[in-house]
């Protein structure tokens, strides 16, 4: 399975940003309800930190406090794929972003990087005027 990210780049403080991760196969077609996607994120000499995830069958939605209100994840169901939308960004959204995929995720531990199978290459968001 590989998930290809796409939609990196420079932008503005206060500009937006739509992040893309397909999978390459439908890897929640044996268990859908108990899936998630996510996207994580590293800044430059900082470690990996959770921004936000999906779950595969309800489609709710997780947020880490820095981005509630300003990002959106959402999925296609019929693509495999996760989107995330980035509005109002901050220069300390600057990061490579890492999307993720966990055919079998708990509420408790979706947050955690250990919950996901598989990742994308990532891709380089950089926030600057």
């Amino acid at each position: 399975v590989q998930l290809q990210a796409s939609g990196g780049g420079s932008v503005q403080p206060g500009g937006s940003l739509r992040l893309s991760c397909a999978a390459s196969e439908d890897i929640f077609r044996i268990n859908g309800m108990g899936g998630s996607m996510a996207w994580f994120r590293q800044a430059p000499g900082m470690e990996r930190e959770f921004v936000a995830a999906v779950r595969w069958g309800s489609g709710h939605t997780f947020y880490d406090d820095s981005v509630k209100g300003r990002f959106t994840i959402s999925r296609d169901k019929a693509k495999t794929t996760v989107y995330l939308q980035m509005d109002s960004v901050k220069p300390e959204d600057t990061a490579v972003y890492y999307c993720a995929a966990g055919p079998r995720t708990i509420l408790s531990t979706i947050r955690l990087g250990p919950s996901y199978a598989y990742w994308g290459q990532g891709t380089l968001v950089t926030v600057s005027s």
